[in-house]
């Protein structure tokens, strides 16, 4: 029998990602999806028909036995108290990111996943990137070498403020840059090298009207030595590579983005053909000045963390992503604002 999922929230991380690849996976079922927006519900009832519809979040708690995971995608401030209280109603749950405004709230939520034995899987999506999976299969694989620098951009090129909580400077809201891209390009690089040992960081608001850091550079030095060096930009009129690996006998540089959110947002779907496929085009480039060749970009696939989730739920394996991943994550973005804010290099 499948799992019944229960979303909530349908604004762009329900409506764009979460949805799709639940009713996509295989194990699962959108059985509900929870938003007070009449134009969101309507949206809801007409590409998933047999789900159903709830006004708001107290009408799942109430339902014994109704729901086999809950996923949050409401906005920030709201992930630990829907968490908390989806584990008190026994029910494992999946979290956007950040999954919490700070480390100490997320490992609160941690205490209370380990006390009612159920588990909370961050939704670090960008670890199934085509061109990140692309990046660890190079890395792990030693095809270039020892690595000396990881270097990894989101950036953007927004010089207008938008309305929303994502802008807001309410530390409640955990908005910003740092919060909203910086979260996945921490875990990426801690994916690939573990704990950093140090971080260094330069946080500015650059946009006029700005409430929130709009334009982030971090450094994070690893135990082994190696460095990321990561940029998240709403300020940048001009974009720099997504990657650019530095090994000790070859580099990868690949630009532009994963394919992925763009297919999503069109309306196809993991079970679309050609879904997550980068165009040659896009492909990087391995080697070194005057001696490299186009590297084809792995398939994206998203849909490899949901059917991850459902096999733990089956206790058929570990989950995706863990928490004290996450949480390490938002040590990170504590330590960077101390860093920015001492102009000095912050141990972990």
């Amino acid at each position: 029998m499948d799992l019944r999922v229960a979303l909530i929230g349908y604004g762009t991380g329900g409506a764009v990602f979460h949805a799709p690849l639940i009713s996509s996976a295989a194990g699962l079922r959108l059985a509900a999806v929870v938003t007070g927006d009449p134009a969101r519900q309507d949206a809801v009832r007409e590409r998933y028909p047999d789900t159903r519809v709830l006004d708001g979040a107290d009408r799942l708690w109430g339902v014994t036995g109704a729901y086999d995971l809950v996923v949050i995608t409401a906005p920030n401030r709201h992930h630990v108290p829907l968490a908390r209280t989806a584990l008190t109603s026994g029910m494992p749950v999946v979290v956007d990111k950040p999954v919490a405004a700070s480390a100490a709230d997320a490992r609160s939520l941690a205490a209370l996943s380990a006390v009612r034995g159920l588990p909370v899987v961050p939704f670090h999506n960008r670890r199934w990137d085509g061109d990140f999976r692309t990046v660890q299969r190079l890395v792990t694989s030693g095809a270039l070498g020892g690595i000396r620098r990881f270097e990894s951009r989101f950036e953007r090129w927004r010089p207008e403020v938008r309305a929303g909580w994502k802008e807001s400077g309410d530390p409640r809201d955990a908005g910003g840059i740092l919060y909203d891209l910086g979260s996945h390009l921490i875990d990426q690089a801690i994916t690939l090298f573990g704990r950093p040992a140090a971080v260094y960081a330069e946080i500015d608001t650059r946009r006029p009207g700005a409430a929130a850091p709009d334009d982030v550079f971090l450094a994070l030095t690893h135990a082994d030595g190696v460095r990321s060096h990561l940029w998240m930009s709403a300020a940048a009129a001009q974009l720099g590579p997504r990657f650019r690996v530095l090994g000790g006998r070859a580099s990868y540089t690949v630009s532009g983005m994963d394919v992925q959110e763009e297919s999503l947002r069109a309306g196809m779907t993991p079970r679309d053909p050609g879904y997550g496929t980068a165009p040659a085009a896009a492909y990087g480039r391995v080697g070194t000045p005057g001696d490299d060749r186009p590297e084809p970009t792995d398939p994206g696939a998203y849909q490899d963390f949901y059917a991850a989730v459902a096999a733990a739920l089956r206790g058929e394996g570990p989950p995706p992503v863990t928490l004290a991943d996450a949480i390490t994550g938002l040590e990170v973005i504590e330590a960077a604002a101390r860093s920015a804010r001492d102009r000095t290099v912050v141990e972990l």
